[in-house]
């Protein structure tokens, strides 16, 4: 196998040129960013915005050019939309803002990206759109072949954009969507075999698109060759058909491994994914969405390292606490071979090693939820931690030895799974429902 995956400081084939023109930074989902935080040598400063709406992940097109996409906490009540921003990078005032984007009336954390002709693409619920970069009109607007929520959207090599449906178990096959960018003109679906619940990766190996997806029992993997998709000959069951464990989120794509968390449909997840349309209540449901609810399974949390060649896999349990969940998947970092792990039902972040054997090298007591950054340079990591007070906030960590270097409450006090995203001046972007925040440590 050759990975013909471009490294950290190039641009990514299908995006505009810039590095990070979509969620997690890139298609095999590092997470990561050039460069160092150094935060331990600066004072952290916080600049907060409360917008009641459900902030999912901000995209970088040129230098001081940032949007932020999200979709409303609609769960009953008047119906939700879809919405994009085009904010000032360091006051985080709106310099645009789209129209209100159709999604079918369902709630779901949707996705943004740069494409590659400068457009901004929105998928929320069933709807995905085109955006003009600079006023965010609507460009093209395309309901999806399958009414249901659709979670996460990448863009191939050739621009061919591609998303899905989220089922969980027990809810039929996956349909994935091929759609060409201009028009936004469906050109293929492929139904799997399973359910899935986690966001697509990719990654290019051997000059081909290899789309991986998280199933209720396998990682599956679709080759896409001349713009043609098929389900590749190239399998993984990381859960057994009745395991007491939950389903896997998406997979971090490194080193020639996919690596996964498993324990992610919690009760909140299935209460949203349990209802047509999606998310929505006929009357407030209240703490039912909340992940910090116990787990509806016994099984430990965990971390989960697969073989990109042969589909074989190994496994660790770094905390070894009954009933384990998370709302989002891990990070691998091949610069220093350790993977971060963490249990946000029972608290919990961890360092493994991956030369060789899967061994726990540090733990820390903190409750992460969300999607982290690293700094491999600086070999920091940035993720939340939920405290018992009930504030979320952002902690910057050694990642070879799990010291905490800077603590920074971000004045939210709700925490979930969405996106965080490193800004070009020593900052990060943070999103979470209600508000979202520019953290800067200059």
């Amino acid at each position: 196998m050759t990975n013909t995956s471009l490294d950290r400081n190039e641009s990514h084939p299908g995006y505009w040129d810039s590095p990070w023109p979509v969620e997690c930074g890139g298609n095999r989902r590092q997470k990561a960013s050039s460069g160092r935080l150094d935060a331990h040598e600066g004072t952290p400063s916080v600049t907060l915005v409360e917008n009641q709406r459900w902030n999912v992940m901000t995209v970088r097109r040129d230098p001081g050019e940032w949007y932020l996409g999200g979709t409303m906490p609609a769960f009953s009540g008047p119906p939700p939309f879809g919405w994009v921003q085009r904010y000032d990078p360091t006051t985080l005032k709106s310099r645009a803002e789209s129209p209100h984007l159709p999604c079918g009336d369902h709630v779901w954390c949707g996705a943004i990206l740069v494409h590659a002709d400068g457009s901004v693409m929105s998928v929320n619920g069933s709807f995905l759109h085109r955006l003009d970069p600079d006023d965010l009109s609507v460009i093209c607007e395309r309901e999806l072949p399958v009414d249901r929520a659709h979670n996460g959207l990448l863009a191939l090599s050739d621009g061919t954009l591609v998303t899905k449906d989220l089922r969980l178990e027990g809810q039929g096959g996956t349909t994935l969507t091929f759609l060409e960018p201009n028009n936004l003109e469906v050109t293929e679906t492929i139904v799997l075999p399973e359910g899935s619940m986690g966001r697509i990766a990719a990654d290019l190996i051997d000059g081909v698109d290899s789309v991986y997806v998280p199933g209720t029992e396998h990682i599956w993997k679709i080759d896409v060759t001349q713009g043609k998709p098929e389900i590749a000959d190239w399998k993984c069951r990381y859960r057994n058909q009745g395991s007491n464990s939950g389903l896997a989120w998406d997979s971090c794509i490194s080193d020639d491994h996919l690596w996964i968390m498993d324990c992610g449909d919690i009760e909140g997840v299935r209460a949203i994914h349990h209802t047509l349309p999606n998310g929505r209540f006929e009357e407030a449901a209240g703490k039912l969405l909340s992940w910090q609810r116990p787990a509806p399974w016994t099984s430990p949390q965990r971390l989960i390292r697969v073989n990109q060649e042969t589909g074989s896999l190994d496994a660790v349990e770094p905390f070894g606490n009954s009933g384990g969940g998370i709302i989002a998947p891990p990070v691998h970092i091949p610069e220093q071979q350790i993977v971060i792990a963490w249990d946000s039902i029972n608290g919990g972040l961890s360092g493994i090693s991956t030369d060789g054997d899967l061994e726990v090298l540090w733990q820390l007591d903190a409750r992460p939820t969300m999607q982290p950054v690293v700094f491999p340079e600086s070999g920091e990591l940035v993720i939340n931690d939920f405290t018992q007070a009930q504030s979320d906030d952002l902690i910057v960590v050694d990642t070879k030895t799990g010291e905490l270097l800077s603590r920074v409450a971000t004045g939210s006090r709700i925490a979930n799974g969405m996106f965080l995203a490193a800004g070009d001046d020593r900052d990060v972007y943070y999103c979470s429902t209600l508000s979202w925040a520019r953290i800067s440590w200059n």
